[in-house]
């Protein structure tokens, strides 16, 4: 595969109609919302199943296999489907399906390396950590293909495929997890989450009729090397600042500031999965964008960046509002300290709404390195912002901490696309990848 130049469409007679495409975009910003939805109820339905079943200490050691799995699966992405929806959203369909086989064969690599190392593990730890992470080992390879189906419909602008697969791997959890409650074990249930998502990675393969290509990955990596080494770092460093500053505010002012912490950001649950939602498409969003109308690429991210924004501030305003019997309610005896970090907690995801509009942009024009450069710095403010307030003001100051930093971090994602686009308009001619 070669670097192919290719010729600008003219726009005013392959375009849509205005109504047409706005029409579209809407259908597919709607199947990544109810995709995201679907996905978030059976992780919420899994976790409170697995708590009640097990127990507080059991519940912790399934945990601990979520969370590595959390790690391998910002990995995979990194390298095998954020390179996929920068660079194959909006192709021609030939050109589509050999990009995911190659890409869903990389994932299916990283999750049989991922899984290796994780029985490795898990057979030389044994106790109750051991037989968890021995089993998620076997299971990651299906995990991270599942997952890799959901992208490559998203970049094809099929979300409603990635829906139903989301949607079989919920109905195959059911029956799985009856099973693994009879059990009794952690093992048991990771093998019930696993092997329901293996259900799905099986039916993605029905689904979009392409078998993954374990033997296209070098040549993957290789050819998105410029753009799967850097998301990787940016992926790897974002969720690692998050587990950093959890730490750190556990050592600093105690558990307890943990979990008030925890408790705020579940108050936002609802609104932080649209967001994830809206993720699932933002990017193959501004890349169809950059395709067919370069020049509102700046008002399309402004546009989507500030639309989360407000939407969090709103939000946040009506969790302001609630009266404290409801937040009681909700969050038992967490409430009366999380409801004090409402106001700062709201004010960090709004500036990380605004970002993502910028982050989507680069994304979208390829600018791997601006991209890369951003997230560090955004990821450093978090955890310096975090454990610096927490140092200072305790639970409190953590929370004003990160607001402060996330809104920084969101200037700095605006200004490198500035950046980029300024760049971009220089070079209008960009090079895309073609098998």
């Amino acid at each position: 595969m070669t670097p192919m130049r290719t010729e600008g469409e003219n726009p005013r007679t392959t375009a849509p109609p205005a109504g047409s495409a706005k029409r579209a975009l809407v259908g597919r910003l709607s199947w990544g919302l109810a995709d995201q939805a679907a996905s978030s109820i059976s992780n919420f339905a899994v976790g409170i199943y697995v708590a009640r079943s097990l127990g507080v200490t059991a519940f912790g050691v399934f945990s601990l296999a979520w969370v590595t799995y959390g790690v391998v699966l910002n990995v995979s992405r990194g390298l095998a489907t954020d390179p996929l929806v920068v660079r194959f959203s909006g192709v021609p369909d030939a050109s589509w399906r050999g990009a995911v086989a190659r890409s869903s064969g990389t994932a299916l690599g990283v999750g049989a390396a991922g899984g290796a190392a994780c029985l490795v593990v898990g057979l030389a730890l044994g106790g109750r950590v051991g037989p968890a992470f021995a089993c998620l080992g076997v299971l990651l390879p299906g995990l991270l293909l599942q997952d890799a189906w959901r992208f490559a419909f998203f970049a094809a602008g099929t979300g409603r495929k990635a829906f139903v697969n989301d949607l079989v791997w919920g109905v195959a959890l059911v029956p799985a997890m009856v099973v693994a409650a009879g059990v009794g074990s952690v093992a048991a249930f990771v093998l019930a989450w696993g092997a329901s998502a293996a259900v799905a990675a099986v039916y993605g393969c029905f689904q979009s009729g392409i078998r993954p290509q374990l033997t296209g990955a070098r040549e993957w990596l290789r050819e998105h090397r410029d753009l799967g080494y850097r998301y990787l770092v940016e992926n790897v460093s974002l969720s690692g600042a998050s587990q950093l500053r959890a730490y750190g505010l556990g050592a600093i002012v105690g558990v307890g500031a943990v979990g008030a912490v925890r408790g705020a950001e579940l108050l936002l649950g609802p609104f932080l999965a649209v967001l994830m939602g809206l993720s699932l498409v933002t990017v193959p969003e501004a890349a169809r964008v950059l395709r067919r109308a370069p020049h509102r690429l700046r008002a399309f991210c402004l546009l989507l960046g500030g639309g989360q924004a407000a939407g969090a501030l709103l939000w946040g305003g009506a969790l302001l509002l609630m009266p404290n019997r409801l937040g009681e309610f909700v969050l038992g005896g967490v409430w009366h300290s999380s409801a004090q970090l409402i106001v700062p907690v709201a004010l960090g995801v709004a500036g990380a709404g605004l970002g993502t509009g910028a982050a989507a942009g680069l994304r979208a024009l390829g600018a791997a390195r601006r991209s890369l450069r951003s997230q560090l710095f955004a990821s450093a403010c978090y955890v310096g912002g975090g454990l610096g307030g927490a140092a200072v003001a305790g639970t409190v100051g953590s929370a004003w901490g990160v607001a402060t930093a996330t809104v920084s971090g969101s200037a700095v994602w605006w200004l490198h696309l500035r950046s980029a686009l300024h760049e971009h308009h220089q070079d209008p001619i960009r090079e895309v990848r073609t098998p």
